[in-house]
């Protein structure tokens, strides 16, 4: 194993009526003006937002809104609402929505509380030195931003999409509450279940370290979120699945999943930044269609890690070598993915991008991370060509 410092600080209301909770979780911060951020007009029309301006005015808390936050959140909004933030003295940012969201009001956050060009912290020409406190109320199960220390944002200009990372930006509080899940069409639920999957699985193939322990947590939860998806597909309205699936999206991504590894492999994850950047598609159904691609391709160098997937996590029982074991967990995973309606080839998303499209793809993915992709396999440039060609 490797030595690692787990940090959670964020602290967790869970359960029904958890929004009900909101005015204590607030005044624990003693915050003065809140920026109130959020997406479109589902938490508008479900009332969520109505009940999140009750509780403010009650507190006798100021605030001012910003809403429009699109999924592969831009940067040019971000722009918007570090500049409102400055001119209206906020000291607080309440994310109410999903992932998109609250990376959103992370990067308000790190503009605020780090000065300067936040995108420069994107682009690494910059540290992270502060960040303006943030609270959640979540309404997505998917990608753990609630509880983790990242946020990816999109810059228009070239459709650059990136990440920055630091524990500062963890949340205080998140308001995780089933109920506000339930009326999620099927489709974002699916993709949701599949980025938090991915979120594990990233971690969970690593190259050097590892514990028994971590293994099997992230094998149990990576089993119960297939099994969860499953029930959601058939019954939507099922509130205990609602509820593990909730559960799942914040402790795939709150560094449980990969404690004494080193780190993960990750190299999906930035090959899809890529995919959706350019072409602007549900992070969720980009990876599972990009997933089978690269693991066949990982797999022919490491195909034993592949293999105790198929035997761990996908249930395989047929007995085989590893390199056939591998490929048979493989297309379990993707059998999965078809069964919950989502696509395991780039085809699939209806694109078909050329191959200038592809090379640039590859060469935006391995000069954003300043050398190779991923841990099991390093992958080049080409060896990503390779793997989007796979994909089509």
């Amino acid at each position: 194993m490797n030595e690692f410092t787990y940090y959670t600080p964020t602290k967790v209301v869970f359960g029904r009526r958890a929004q009900d909770k909101l005015g204590s979780l607030l005044r624990e911060q003693q915050c003065r003006k809140v920026l109130l951020h959020y997406g479109g007009g589902s938490a508008e029309r479900s009332g969520l937002l109505g009940r999140v301006r009750e509780t403010l005015a009650t507190e006798g808390i100021a605030w001012v809104e910003l809403g429009g936050v699109v999924p592969n959140p831009r940067l040019s909004l971000v722009y918007e609402g570090i500049e409102l933030s400055r001119r209206e003295g906020v000291d607080f940012i309440l994310a109410v929505g999903g992932g998109s969201v609250i990376d959103s009001a992370k990067a308000i956050g790190y503009g605020l509380g780090s000065g300067g060009d936040v995108w420069e912290l994107f682009e690494r020409k910059r540290k992270v030195t502060g960040c303006t406190p943030i609270g959640t109320v979540l309404t997505i199960a998917a990608t753990g931003s609630e509880m983790s220390p990242s946020c990816v944002i999109t810059a228009e200009d070239g459709w650059k999409k990136l990440g920055c990372t630091s524990d500062l930006c963890r949340p205080r509080f998140a308001v995780l509450d089933p109920q506000l899940t339930m009326t999620l069409p099927d489709y974002q639920t699916a993709c949701g279940c599949v980025d938090i999957l991915m979120h594990t699985m990233e971690r969970w193939f690593y190259a050097d370290g590892g514990m028994d322990l971590t293994d099997g947590l992230a094998e149990t939860l990576l089993r119960t979120v297939m099994k969860h998806a499953l029930i959601l597909r058939d019954d939507p309205q099922n509130w205990d699945s609602r509820a593990e699936i909730l559960w799942a999206g914040a402790l795939s991504h709150n560094g449980l999943t990969g404690c004494g590894t080193d780190g993960g492999d990750w190299a999906p994850h930035k090959i899809e930044h890529e995919l959706s950047g350019l072409f602007d598609v549900a992070h969720g159904a980009g990876l599972s269609a990009i997933w089978g691609s690269w693991a066949r391709y990982a797999a022919r160098q490491k195909p034993a890690r592949f293999a105790r997937f198929a035997e761990r996590v996908m249930r395989v029982t047929e007995a085989g070598t590893d390199e056939e074991m591998a490929l048979k967990g493989i297309e379990a995973f993707e059998d999965f993915c078809r069964a919950i309606h989502l696509p395991t080839s780039i085809g699939e998303l209806g694109l078909h991008p050329t191959e200038d499209e592809i090379r640039l793809m590859a060469e935006k993915c391995i000069a954003g991370l300043g050398g190779p992709a991923g841990k099991v396999v390093k992958l080049s440039a080409d060896d990503i060509v390779e793997i989007f060609r796979m994909a089509l």
